[in-house]
């Protein structure tokens, strides 16, 4: 059978394209073949290749990492817009780094620091910021950051698992059986780990810094209050393709609010 009807037999929408970016990564039939059997059980396009295209780049990505989104190019446009120069960036639960990646990209010079909880994803992260001079952590949240980075963040990417733990089962195949849980996991209503990067943003971000994160249509309004609950000043944006996003900064002289201890992520 060809390839593309392969392909496209295992329920690939875009075979022809698929097909094409196989040809190009193999680097002979046999490599072709594996590549091959890989997708059509069921295995996500960017673990097969190895990369996702996001805003621009090609970010490496692994088995079991987080795939960045389309949608969330939406975080990007908003961080660059408020990212001058020299500005400290912290891209938290980095996944990939995409997010760090595709901002540093857009504005160079800017300190970049970035965490994931999950080793696989540390490790692509490693790989995707290197050019860019970022320094990338491997631990839950803020722990695992150097303290000197305390008060000094000016621009906090913070793209927190929100799926909702019932409707994880609901999600496509190539997401919930391809893709960390802790990527995914949000708890009850998908905003336990925005609660918990909540209690804590206010101490890591310099005066005026802002923090950024996706969530959900119908969670955003929640989100805006837990942001405001710990002392930020915080509201919803979105983009003609439906992204939503919520926008929350740090008031110049604020004091920070304590917030609970260990997240989940």
């Amino acid at each position: 059978m060809d390839l593309v009807e392969r392909l496209r037999a295992a329920g690939c929408v875009f075979a022809e394209e698929e097909a094409e970016l196989l040809r190009a990564r193999a680097a002979d039939p046999a490599e072709l073949e594996a590549l091959t059997a890989r997708r059509v059980v069921g295995e996500p396009l960017e673990h097969v290749l190895g990369w996702a295209e996001f805003h621009g780049l090609r970010v490496a990505v692994g088995p079991g990492v987080f795939v960045p989104r389309r949608r969330t190019e939406f975080l990007v446009d908003l961080a660059a817009t408020r990212t001058g120069p020299g500005a400290v960036v912290l891209d938290l639960c980095c996944g990939s780094g995409a997010l760090g990646a595709a901002l540093a990209s857009r504005r160079p010079g800017i300190e970049l620091v970035a965490a994931d909880l999950d080793p696989a994803a540390v490790r692509c992260a490693r790989r995707n910021l290197e050019a860019f001079g970022g320094r990338v952590f491997e631990g839950d949240l803020f722990d695992p950051l150097p303290a000197g980075l305390r008060g000094r963040v000016d621009v906090l990417l913070v793209n927190v698992p929100y799926v909702p733990t019932a409707e994880i089962a609901l999600m496509p195949p190539e997401a919930r059986l391809h893709e960390a849980p802790m990527a995914l996991d949000g708890g009850p209503d998908g905003l336990d780990v925005l609660r918990r990067v909540a209690g804590r943003a206010g101490a890591w971000l310099a005066p005026g810094g802002v923090l950024l994160t996706e969530a959900g249509e119908e969670q955003a309004v929640v989100a805006v209050g837990v942001l405001t609950a710990a002392g930020l000043a915080a509201h919803v944006e979105t983009d003609e393709d439906d992204a939503t996003a919520v926008v929350a900064t740090r008031r110049p002289g604020s004091a920070p609010r304590p917030g609970p201890g260990r997240a989940l992520r």
